[in-house]
């Protein structure tokens, strides 16, 4: 929506999926544990519209660290991104 890419990296899941076992939270504890890593970044990533990307590793998700953040400095933030949305009709199946 920002038009920002989000890297998971192998380490960061391994240790999300570690902290569901530990929590013993199963499949619907990793959306929490996500927005836990996530909480503070969400808030700061739509301030800045140079940032490009942001990456998330081990330490991020033991606290360590804070994510990873990619910033591009000759982008323009004066200029407003086209967001082009198109809806579709769903598929009539014929009866």
């Amino acid at each position: 929506m920002d038009g920002v890419e989000l890297e998971f990296q192998d380490e960061a899941i391994e240790a999300i999926v570690d902290k569901a076992i530990e929590l013993k939270t199963g499949a619907r504890g990793l959306r929490s544990i996500i927005e836990d890593i996530m909480t503070d970044i969400m808030f700061e990533i739509p301030s800045d519209k140079r940032i490009e990307k942001c990456i998330i590793t081990k330490e991020t998700v033991t606290k360590t660290k804070k994510p990873e953040i990619v910033i591009n400095e000759n982008k323009d933030v004066t200029q407003k991104e086209n967001i082009k949305i198109t809806k579709t009709k769903p598929n009539k199946a014929s009866a």
